[in-house]
């Protein structure tokens, strides 16, 4: 992990913070809006526009299916304002809604805004139905993403 984030990440075993988030369909996203009926996979990144976050949020359109099967709704999360975020969606045809932390309260709350860059670390955290985080990973460098395979076999083996 990056020695520049504000805070230590969040820890396995707790509750995820709450958060309310304009997204690219227009409604705003609450965290406690899938309690009790779907998972959530945060799904941290930098910046709209990016390489590495380009092929990131493809790749969980390429694997959209696998994720509704596996009940996660992914919830992929920039600082970027909504129209940027509309524009990137819309230019890669992406499956998946973008949420818009402009203020920087969810990546804060996480633990994982960078402050010499004010955007957010590259970073997963699946929370169980219940609001639980039962896993997480930050990436020691932007340039890296996790496989969308590598998630699914941390869903199958924490979520079920």
């Amino acid at each position: 992990m990056s020695t520049t984030t504000v805070s230590t990440p969040l820890a396995v075993g707790t509750e995820a913070p709450e958060f309310a988030l304009s997204s690219t369909s227009g409604q705003t996203v609450s965290l406690s809006s899938f309690r009790g009926q779907k998972a959530v996979l945060l799904a941290f990144f930098p910046l709209a526009f990016t390489s590495t976050c380009t092929t990131e949020l493809c790749a969980f359109g390429e694997d959209f299916d696998a994720f509704v099967d596996a009940n996660v709704e992914v919830l992929p999360i920039s600082v970027d304002a909504v129209p940027s975020l509309k524009e990137f969606r819309n230019k890669y045809g992406m499956k998946v809604e973008l949420l818009s932390d402009f203020k920087r309260e969810a990546s804060a709350a996480y633990g994982v805004l960078r402050p010499d860059t004010f955007f957010s670390e590259r970073a997963y955290f699946l929370i169980d139905t219940q609001g639980i985080i039962r896993w997480m990973h930050v990436e020691e460098a932007l340039g890296q993403r996790r496989e969308n395979a590598e998630i699914l076999a941390a869903i199958k083996n924490v979520i079920g």
